[in-house]
């Protein structure tokens, strides 16, 4: 799924709708910040109050509630401010009088009269003791008219008598009277907001194509992964700017303060969901500027050994030995350890031969190296050596140690010509490869019986005469001069110099590189793909 998603089309198509997306938001949510003096209307018909400041020359709007007290008398106390409670926490008067009662009924009823929905609330004061009965049509109206009576600061308390109608017409008339006065102020804010989005347009199509000179990023770095990332982000930068000029022109630069808030949040949601891809995406970018491997260097990755064919923005390509393509994550060839056969070409092999104890290993080391100076890929310099690793019981184990220059031979190949040759021509010296022994131990009781077997084995033979008159065959004995094991190896030789004079004996002794393996690897690297390649010959290497 992270491989798809790094497709340079889908890419594309994600951006283009997030714009998309972005663009509906701020058509949806401006009219709430562009049409600030309209929305007192709104406020009125959804029941909301709005703030403003009360003088004792003008009565406070009905619809909208004061930033200080609502006051029937002068008075020198501070007022309580209380939100959704039915007690008044003010100074009580030792005092009432029914004439304060008379005007804090007759405050309430004119405040009531002016605000849609509060007109059927009853009100009736005794004692500073408020009590509101009628209907309202939810529990939003009843809020607002309880908390408008216990903004007077000679209200004792507020008793809530007040009937929820819920009555369907009203509720649904007043939310469709508050929608058609914002449909009609998003009609007058139009103007202003296409011109706002002309220039969000102009910005970000301006960002896009300079992010779309490859060859000015590719002269100001060598390496194609930065210039692309310098790429995206001169873009993204200019819609950023594009953004805020636009809400800057009809006024509402807090919906990029809320906008951006969301975006944080849904950054560290994704970048929780997402990590594993921006590791590698991070693993990619260290891996272009250090370049530890060339597209064809054999290489050997976390114990995954191949050829490498490209270095894209998630994972590192190689083709196998047995000719398979392998994907390895970035992060994983980032953070593990790479062994670059190719980096030296020159490369050394070792094998093992043992000699009979009774030989000189000396001599024998001078043989083996001599039949190895023969070979054509053996390399002059350095020079083969010999050394002998362990002295055994029957045996003494010498390490030969050659170089070859493996971008001209194969190294498997190599390795074993290289100790057929070795073998033969310490055997056609007289050394022995000795093979195991093993010694057998008996109790005097069983080999008493055994050598009593061969005894009676024998005096019976002695005492038989043969009655047959059929001539006596000639039987033919080894020289034994000569042991039959030297027999069976000169036999073996023999037959080999005899295969390896057929027609196809000079491929199983060429030690050249398998060129089949380096075609498919030409494959690979030629056939086109939509992730970039991140190997790059012109940037430096670590």
């Amino acid at each position: 799924m992270a491989t798809y998603f790094d497709r340079p089309m889908v890419r594309r198509f994600i951006t283009a709708w997030g714009q998309m997306l972005l663009l509906l938001s701020i058509l949806c949510t401006w009219p709430a910040y562009a049409a600030g003096e309209e929305l007192s209307g709104i406020a009125t018909a959804l029941g909301v109050e709005s703030v403003q400041e009360a003088t004792p020359d003008s009565d406070p709007a009905p619809d909208e509630e004061a930033s200080e007290p609502i006051t029937s008398l002068p008075t020198t106390a501070p007022p309580p401010v209380i939100s959704g409670e039915s007690t008044n926490n003010g100074q009580i008067e030792t005092t009432p009088t029914p004439q304060k009662d008379n005007e804090i009924r007759q405050r309430i009823n004119g405040i009531f009269s002016e605000i849609e929905g509060l007109q059927a609330v009853n009100v009736s004061v005794s004692q500073g003791v408020v009590t509101l009965t009628g209907e309202t049509a939810n529990e939003k109206k009843a809020q607002q008219a309880i908390n408008l009576t216990n903004r007077l600061t000679d209200v004792v308390t507020v008793d809530d008598n007040i009937n929820r109608t819920l009555d369907v017409q009203e509720n649904v008339s007043t939310v469709y009277q508050g929608l058609k006065a914002q449909l009609e102020n998003l009609v007058k804010a139009l103007p202003l907001l296409l011109v706002g989005i002309v220039i969000f347009v102009l910005v970000t199509w301006f960002g896009s194509w300079l992010s779309n000179r490859k060859r000015m990023w590719q002269r100001l770095t060598p390496n194609p992964f930065v210039a692309e990332l310098l790429s995206q982000t001169v873009k993204v930068i200019f819609i950023i700017f594009g953004l805020i000029l636009g809400l800057s022109l009809i006024g509402a630069e807090t919906i990029l303060g809320t906008l951006l808030g969301g975006a944080g949040v849904i950054g560290i949601a994704v970048g929780f969901a997402v990590k594993d891809t921006i590791e590698n995406y991070i693993a990619s970018l260290m891996l272009s500027i250090r370049q530890p491997f060339r597209a064809r260097d054999q290489v050997v990755i976390n114990g995954q050994e191949g050829i490498v064919v490209r270095l894209t923005s998630r994972a590192t390509i190689l083709m196998t030995l047995d000719g398979n393509q392998l994907r390895i994550p970035n992060a994983e060839v980032f953070k593990g350890t790479i062994l670059n056969y190719t980096k030296n070409p020159e490369r050394r092999f070792t094998f093992e031969l043992g000699v009979d104890a009774n030989d000189d290993p000396l001599a024998a080391i001078k043989v083996g190296l001599d039949a190895i100076g023969t070979l054509a890929f053996v390399l002059d310099e350095p020079k083969a050596i010999a050394v002998i690793i362990n002295v055994g019981d029957s045996n003494i184990v010498l390490e030969f140690q050659v170089w070859v220059d493996q971008s001209e031979t194969d190294f498997a190949k190599a390795r074993s010509i290289a100790i057929r040759e070795t073998k033969h021509a310490l055997e056609n010296e007289g050394f022995s490869l000795p093979e195991p022994i093993y010694r057998l131990r008996f109790n005097d009781k069983l080999e008493k019986a055994i050598e009593h077997m061969q005894n009676s084995t024998s005096s019976a033979k002695s005492d038989m005469t043969i009655t047959s008159t059929t001539p006596e065959p000639k039987v033919e004995r080894q020289n034994n001069d000569i042991p039959v094991d030297d027999k069976d190896k000169k036999q073996a030789k023999a037959r080999a110099k005899v295969i390896l004079q057929g027609r196809n004996a000079d491929e199983v002794l060429d030690a050249r590189p398998d060129d089949k393996l380096m075609e498919k690897v030409e494959q690979e690297i030629a056939q086109s793909s939509d992730e970039t390649d991140l190997l790059n010959n012109n940037s430096p290497q670590e």
